[in-house]
C-alpha cells in the first residue's frame, strides 16, 4: 500500500521533523536576520528590525505612561565597578568581554596587534548589564529622600559571551531595554517590581499574543545579586519554556555596593532600595517559536512591520499603470482605517517579479493580510484577500469598499485568534504531576532516535531545597521556570522527597 502524500510546505524540515533546524529556516525564509562574520553576533535585517521597532515603541509608551524616562549610560564598565557586588560578578564573570588596550599598532608583518604601551590601567568590561555603572551615577544624584524615586530606562545593546549561539534566542550581542530605579522604601521598590511584571505580562498577551506564566524565580535561577526575581515564562511549539522577561527587586545590595545613600525624612543616612528589569530581542525568537508554522513566520498583526501588503498583478504592460494607480488608492484608503487604536500600516509590493514568488515571500514573512489586485479585479471592483492565519491557497474575493471597512476588525480578530490558539496549546501541554515516576516519564523523550518529544510544563510540588532542583536539572535538564502566585497554592508533597510543599511550581525544559 502506498504512503499518503504529504502536503508540500515552504519550510523544510517541518517542526515535527527537526524543530531547531525548522527555526533557523524560518528566520532565513522570513529574511529577519543572519549570522555576522563575528561569531555569535547577528545582523538584524529590516523586516526583523521592524518587528523590534514596534516592540520598542509599544513598550516605551507603556513605561513612560507609568512615569519612567529614558536615558543612556556608558557601554564600558570599569572592572572595579563590577567587582563591588560579589554575587553579581560571579554570575556574569564567564560571560564578560574585556577591553585591555586602547590602541593598535603594526606587527611588522602586515598585520595589527594591541600596542604594548597602550594597555589600560584598569580593564573595561563591555556591559553585560548596567546595574553597577548606573549605580555610580545614582550615587551622585541622590542626596535626600526628596531626590527619590529615580525611574529610568535605557534602550541599548549588551554583550554576554555566548558559547552556543542561536539567532535572536542567544547571541553574544543583543538589543534590549533595561530599567533601573531607586526608591526610598522597600515597599516602593517591591511595588515597582510588580508593576513592571504586569507591564511585561500585558505586552506579551496583548501585543505578542503570548500567554505566559508569571511568578518568582527560585533562588538558584535568580538574577545575580537580586533579592527577588519575577518573570514571565512562555511555552513554544516544542513545548519548551522561554524566559521572556524579568523584573528584579535588588534590595539594598547594589545601593551598598555603589554608595547610593540619602538623608531620610527622619534625618538618618540610609541606602536606597533598587530594582532592575528588562526584555530583549529574545522576544523575536519567542514569537517565531510560538506562532510560526511550516510555511514560515506568522506575525501578530499588532507588531507586524506591515499589517497589509498589496500585491499588484500586472500581466500586461497596457494595464500596469491602471493597476498600480488602483493599488495606491487602495493603500490610501486602508491607511485611513485603524486597528488597535492606530492607523493600519500598508505596503505595496511593486517589484517586477512573478506574482507567485511575491505571494510566497510574504507568506514566509508572516504578513497578516495579503491583497491581490489585478485587471479583472478592477473590472469587478473587488480584491482578493488572504489571511496568514488560514491556508496559503485560501482567499476571499471582496468588494473594495467592504474590505476597506472590515480591515481593522479582521486584524483585531486575527490577533485575538493567535492568543486563543497559543493558550490552548499551552494548556493542553501543562499538567499536574504528583509522583517522581510520572514526572521523569513526562520529561523523557518517547521516540528514541527521532526529534525529541517530551511533555511540556509540569505543575509539581517541591520542598524548596536547592538539592532537589540540582538533581532534577542533572537528571533531566529540567528547571523550575517560576513559582506562580495564586494558581498553584495547593499543599502537597515534594515529588522527589515526599516532604511537605506549600504550592506547585512550574517545571520545564527551556532555551
Amino acid at each position: 500500500m502506498s504512503q499518503p502524500q504529504q502536503d508540500k510546505t515552504a519550510i523544510t524540515p517541518t517542526r515535527a521533523q527537526d524543530f531547531p533546524e525548522w527555526y533557523q529556516q524560518v528566520v532565513r525564509a522570513a529574511d529577519l536576520a543572519e549570522n555576522s562574520d563575528v561569531r555569535g553576533c547577528m545582523v538584524i535585517k529590516p523586516w526583523g528590525y521592524g518587528i523590534w521597532e514596534n516592540m520598542q515603541r509599544s513598550l516605551d509608551g507603556m513605561f513612560k505612561a507609568t512615569g519612567h524616562k529614558n536615558a543612556y549610560f556608558p557601554l564600558f564598565i570599569p572592572l572595579s565597578y563590577l567587582a563591588k557586588e560579589a554575587q553579581h560578578v560571579e554570575g556574569f564573570a564567564k560571560e564578560c568581554a574585556v577591553v585591555t588596550h586602547h590602541r593598535l599598532e603594526s606587527d611588522g608583518q602586515g598585520g595589527l596587534r594591541p600596542a604594548p604601551g597602550a594597555q589600560l590601567t584598569e580593564p573595561l568590561i563591555v556591559r553585560p548589564t548596567s546595574e553597577t555603572i548606573i549605580g555610580a551615577s545614582y550615587a551622585k544624584w541622590v542626596q535626600s529622600w526628596r531626590d527619590l524615586p529615580i525611574l529610568i530606562n535605557q534602550w541599548a545593546n549588551v554583550v554576554r559571551w555566548e558559547m552556543r549561539p542561536r539567532v535572536f534566542l542567544r547571541t553574544t550581542e543583543f538589543l534590549w531595554q533595561e530599567g533601573h530605579t531607586a526608591h526610598e522604601t522597600a515597599q516602593e521598590a517591591l511595588g515597582e517590581t510588580d508593576l513592571i511584571l504586569g507591564i511585561y505580562e500585558k505586552f506579551a498577551r496583548e501585543w505578542l499574543a503570548l500567554p505566559v506564566f508569571t511568578g518568582e524565580k527560585s533562588e538558584s535561577e535568580r538574577f545575580p545579586g537580586a533579592v527577588k526575581t519575577l518573570c514571565i515564562e512562555a511555552m513554544v511549539q516544542d513545548r519548551k519554556a522561554i524566559q521572556a522577561g524579568t523584573s528584579h527587586f535588588l534590595g539594598q545590595n547594589f545601593a551598598h555596593a555603589s554608595g547610593i545613600k540619602f538623608q531620610s525624612r527622619e534625618g538618618r543616612e540610609e541606602h536606597a532600595w533598587t530594582t532592575s528589569w528588562g526584555v530583549s530581542t529574545r522576544l523575536i525568537g519567542t514569537l517565531i517559536m510560538a506562532h510560526a508554522d511550516d510555511d514560515g513566520l506568522v506575525l501578530p498583526p499588532r507588531i507586524a512591520p506591515s499589517q497589509i501588503v498589496i500585491i499588484p498583478v500586472t500581466p500586461k504592460p497596457e494595464t500596469r499603470d491602471a493597476v498600480l494607480a488602483a493599488a495606491e488608492q487602495l493603500a490610501v484608503e486602508l491607511r485611513a482605517q485603524t486597528a488597535f487604536g492606530e492607523k493600519i500600516s500598508v505596503e505595496i509590493d511593486k517589484r517586477d517579479i512573478g506574482g507567485g514568488t511575491k505571494t510566497w515571500e510574504w507568506i514566509k514573512k508572516g504578513v497578516p493580510i495579503r491583497v491581490e489586485l489585478g485587471p479583472r479585479d478592477l473590472e469587478k471592483g473587488s480584491v482578493a484577500v488572504a489571511r496568514r492565519d488560514r491556508g496559503p491557497k485560501e482567499k476571499a474575493f471582496v468588494p473594495n469598499a467592504e474590505f476597506v471597512g472590515q480591515a481593522g476588525a479582521i486584524l483585531e480578530e486575527m490577533q485575538a485568534g493567535l492568543l486563543v490558539k497559543a493558550a490552548a496549546y499551552r494548556d493542553a501541554n501543562t499538567v499536574k504531576i504528583d509522583t517522581k515516576e510520572e514526572f521523569y516519564a513526562f520529561f523523557t523523550a518517547q521516540n528514541s532516535g527521532k526529534p525529541e518529544i517530551h511533555g511540556g510544563f509540569a505543575l509539581a510540588h517541591w520542598n524548596g531545597s536547592r538539592e532537589v532542583e540540582e538533581r532534577i536539572k542533572d537528571d533531566l535538564k529540567v528547571t523550575i521556570r517560576c513559582i506562580p502566585g495564586g494558581v498553584s497554592d495547593e499543599a502537597g508533597q515534594c515529588i522527589l522527597t515526599g516532604e511537605p510543599s506549600a504550592r506547585r511550581v512550574v517545571w520545564a525544559k527551556s532555551y
